[in-house]
């Protein structure tokens, strides 16, 4: 997802996002909004997370 939709999604929960935060950091804050595990980019090798709507930018994030 791109960071333009995670902004967007993210003031739609009502966060205030800073500029310059970084892309962890705001899922991380939506996480947390929505109730789960602030886990993004944390530790993929234990995610059992298969339906996170984040599964795929973190795995990603983290195999670079």
């Amino acid at each position: 997802m791109k960071i333009n939709e995670i902004r967007a999604k993210a003031k739609a929960l009502g966060l205030n996002i800073a500029l310059g935060m970084k892309k962890p950091d705001i899922i991380r804050a939506i996480q947390i909004r929505e109730g789960n595990t602030p886990c993004f980019q944390t530790n993929p090798d234990q995610c059992g997370q298969s339906g996170c709507l984040w599964r795929q930018d973190c795995l990603k994030a983290c195999r670079k």
